[in-house]
């Protein structure tokens, strides 16, 4: 792992997301994914079971009987030609991913989601869907998980039928992304310093964008080893609140939840501190705002850049092994 090739890994970003988008107009990469299927469980550890979870609900809130599964976990649903299981690893070597479609292979229709084709992840899948996010040289999942994300959602349009228009909200994330990139410099040291404190940094998420949360909470801890943890936003006031009284609480906030006021109440009487990203709400010390933002599909897609970025630099300010 190397914070300046991470930091490179991330500038990188539209430009591959622009590639993803031209390759999605190319030709569909899920063409081959069947429809015929009763329910979907996704497989995956860490950013990609972060990615899976958001496209379970997405399912779920279609009527497709859908889950998320650690890979980890000793059992799971039976396998059945009815089920379709998505294993998804970016390497395409996840020790847990592979154990568990073990159980399913042969019995139920497989898609790897890969960004290494040719891998083990890959073997004997009924569909592979490439994540096209190229190296990641910083060794941290960062564009990968951004590409699992809209692999996902084009998963969800496939089997729900909706037909989203996927390759063009890739670009309008690309745009996104590309425009935090350009501004950083107008943003990025009033974040460092507004979440630069001695307890950590806590991330907060709708249940739909759970995932910004998880990865972001995941790219302090993972980078400059910071203390660093996430919560949905309706959660928060029965499990995380309680911090708020005895820490130097600071929370990077996505707003977007009918329970953003409640949280917030909380967060202006222990005087916290809250960056927001994408919103504006009361209370907050700053926020930041960027292109396309009003797209809840693209906030899930982008907003996770500012917790890269901002845990970037504490990586390189404080180099850890």
């Amino acid at each position: 792992m190397d914070a300046a090739l991470y930091l490179a890994d991330l500038e990188a970003k539209p430009e591959a997301l622009f590639a993803l988008a031209d390759a999605w107009d190319g030709g569909d990469l899920l063409g081959g994914v069947p429809l015929d299927v009763r329910r979907v469980v996704f497989l995956g550890m860490g950013s990609s079971r972060y990615a899976a979870g958001v496209a379970a609900l997405r399912l779920r809130v279609a009527g497709i009987d859908a889950v998320a599964e650690y890979a980890s976990a000793a059992g799971g649903y039976p396998a059945d030609a009815s089920t379709l299981v998505v294993a998804i690893s970016a390497s395409g070597g996840s020790r847990e991913t592979l154990d568990a479609v073990a159980r399913y292979r042969g019995r139920s229709r497989v898609v790897a989601v890969t960004n290494q084709v040719e891998s083990a992840v890959a073997e004997g899948a009924d569909v592979v869907a490439p994540m096209l996010a190229g190296a990641e040289n910083g060794g941290v999942a960062c564009r990968t998980f951004q590409h699992t994300l809209a692999l996902l959602l084009g998963l969800v349009d496939r089997l729900t039928g909706t037909g989203g228009d996927i390759s063009g909200l890739v670009r309008r994330v690309a745009e996104a992304s590309a425009d935090l990139l350009d501004r950083r410099g107008a943003w990025l040291d009033q974040a460092i310093s507004l979440l630069d404190g001695p307890h950590g940094v806590y991330t907060i998420a709708p249940a739909e964008r759970l995932s910004s949360a998880q990865q972001s909470a995941l790219m302090f801890r993972e980078g400059p080893r910071r203390q660093a943890d996430a919560c949905e936003t309706g959660d928060w006031s029965h499990v995380d609140v309680y911090l708020t009284k005895t820490y130097d609480y600071r929370a990077l906030f996505f707003p977007g939840s009918r329970y953003d006021d409640q949280a917030m109440e909380w967060i202006r009487q222990r005087e916290s501190t809250v960056l927001t990203v994408g919103g504006e709400l009361p209370g907050q010390k700053a926020s930041i705002r960027y292109r396309h933002d009003d797209d809840p599909d693209v906030a899930l897609l982008t907003e996770t850049l500012i917790a890269e970025l901002i845990a970037a630099s504490f990586w390189q300010r404080s180099p850890v092994g």
